[in-house]
């Protein structure tokens, strides 16, 4: 915290002003991150809303993709915090005191599932107009497409700010390619 107050220009009583933890602290980046993600997957969804639903759908996974890569941190931030919420759903004790009072907490608990709620309706749009498969079952294919989606993003990470990250394979072609694929799968199951 004595950094963060460091950096921000501020004393840390200040800081713990605002933010009663780190935990809080923590979790208000992960709730603006959250936040951000479901503003863009709003405008997706506008933007492709005289258009099939299909286009909806890979337009939210090209956004998500795109929101990653240009928030490396808010990225990550969501991601840790996804990884906290499995384990303690296996193991309640790993999750601080600071953690349950924290305001921002709750905040991001009431929001986290909105970007996989919005592509499965987006998917029933899709189904109901026919540019999606009725085969298909809107939240295992949602989940499917953020799975894709977040392994794209762990890549682009991790290939940081070289261009051929991976087997000298361009991250644009790896995107282009995991968009044509959720497509196909949901057009053709």
């Amino acid at each position: 915290m004595e950094e963060v107050a460091r950096e921000a220009g501020i004393t840390k009583v200040t800081l713990y002003a605002y933010f009663r933890s780190k935990e809080n602290l923590y979790m208000a980046i992960t709730f603006n991150a959250l936040t951000k993600l479901a503003v863009k997957c709003d405008d997706c969804v506008i933007k492709n809303a005289d258009k099939p639903g299909i286009e909806s759908v890979v337009s939210i996974m090209e956004g998500f993709m795109d929101f990653c890569q240009e928030n490396y941190l808010y990225s990550e931030v969501m991601l840790d915090y996804f990884s906290l919420i499995r384990s303690v759903a296996d193991d309640e004790k790993k999750l601080t005191d600071a953690m349950k009072e924290s305001n921002y907490f709750q905040k991001v608990q009431g929001l986290h599932n909105y970007p996989f709620k919005i592509t499965a309706r987006e998917i029933q749009r899709g189904i109901a107009d026919k540019s999606i498969s009725d085969k298909i079952e809107p939240m295992v294919a949602t989940l499917y497409g953020w799975t894709a989606a977040v392994g794209f993003v762990k890549v682009s990470a991790a290939s940081g700010n070289n261009t051929t990250p991976l087997f000298n394979v361009k991250m644009s072609d790896l995107r282009r390619t995991n968009l044509q694929i959720q497509r196909t799968l949901l057009e053709s199951l």
